[in-house]
């Protein structure tokens, strides 16, 4: 088909949306299963002043259930004094949880920003009279605000209802003005982060087809996409190949030039690689430290690649470190780990 798709429905009993466009799966969100599933980025917490790390610059947080959080920066903590803290990263197996203080409340119009006052319009939305018409919005709904909360409005509000908004900010106000007052008392989960259909709504563009029926999935062929994706080897569509394989330092990116035997042949594989691999990684939920085995090239051509690479992962959104070539003629890349593995929650 044609055009964008929202499908949601049920992987192993658990929540699950996949976007598609033009008949190619481009993002798929699952919610992690089971009562060890990390917390979801963007639960907010009250957490409590733990161990002071003076080697690393940061803490230990004391969370609900006898879990740990890490918080970069150690400026002005106490030790046993309960502070609101919201999650960053997905955490590793055995490690701690990674947080903040700086606390964002974001729905699919509106950001509120505590501690960082200003009112504030996406870049992307250009036209003047929708910025009249949005500015207006903004300031009814952050009138007689504390002075210490912000606002953004998103690109999503560009032609959506002024109903929508309005009720959006009013919201997130007062969600962010209820969490910001209740500091006080023992580690408590105070918000969660959103589930896989939450988040599709929120962070999704409106698509062409919505189907949220039993259905749903079966209808657009999702499962068969999903099994793609399982899989270790990606077809290039230049005739080559990839393999992506997690191990539990790295993941590793194999990329070979299958039956074609041109001198450009390794070269236009690790292009064809360089423009999916975003795609490829979010999908699967890798994160973390990435090396990618390159096929044969020369020297000559590196720049390009990395040119390539980098423009793909800034398409993309991710938060990505490009930390170049090894002496061996590896590229490496550090992600932000942002989900579960998709593999781990299938098994």
């Amino acid at each position: 088909m044609i055009g964008t798709v929202i499908a949601l429905g049920m992987l192993k009993d658990q929540k699950a949306a996949a976007f598609i466009k033009d008949g190619r799966l481009e993002d798929l969100i699952v919610d992690a299963a089971g009562d060890d599933a990390p917390p979801v980025i963007g639960a907010i917490y009250r957490a409590r002043g733990g161990r002071m790390l003076k080697g690393m610059g940061g803490a230990m947080l004391d969370m609900p259930n006898g879990e740990s959080a890490y918080l970069k920066g150690n400026k002005g903590l106490k030790p046993g004094a309960p502070m609101l803290v919201q999650v960053t990263h997905m955490s590793e197996d055995g490690k701690a949880v990674p947080v903040t203080t700086r606390l964002i409340f974001k729905s699919k119009y509106a950001i509120i920003t505590p501690d960082a006052p200003g009112l504030n319009i996406s870049r992307i939305i250009r036209d003047e009279d929708e910025l009249l018409r949005l500015h207006d919005l903004a300031n009814t709904g952050m009138d007689d605000a504390d002075e210490t909360l912000g606002l953004i409005l998103r690109s999503a509000c560009d032609g959506a209802k002024s109903d929508d908004i309005a009720d959006d900010i009013a919201n997130m106000r007062g969600l962010a003005e209820a969490v910001m007052a209740d500091v006080a008392g023992t580690p408590e989960l105070l918000v969660d982060g959103p589930d896989a259909w939450d988040a599709a709504w929120r962070d999704w563009d409106t698509p062409d087809v919505f189907d949220d029926s039993e259905a749903a999935f079966d209808n657009h062929g999702v499962h068969e996409m999903v099994d793609d994706i399982l899989a270790t080897r990606v077809s290039l569509k230049t005739g080559g190949h990839a393999y992506i394989e997690p191990t539990r330092a790295l993941v590793a990116v194999d990329v070979n030039t299958g039956g074609e035997f041109s001198t450009a042949a390794g070269f236009k594989a690790n292009l064809s690689l360089a423009r999916d691999l975003p795609r490829q990684l979010r999908l699967r939920g890798l994160a973390g430290q990435i090396t990618i085995d390159l096929a044969p090239m020369p020297k000559k051509e590196h720049r390009a690649f990395e040119q390539s690479l980098r423009a793909a992962f800034k398409a993309d959104g991710s938060e990505a470190v490009m930390a170049g070539f090894t002496p061996l003629g590896h590229y490496e890349i550090q992600k932000k780990r942002e989900r579960v593995p998709l593999r781990d929650i299938l098994k």
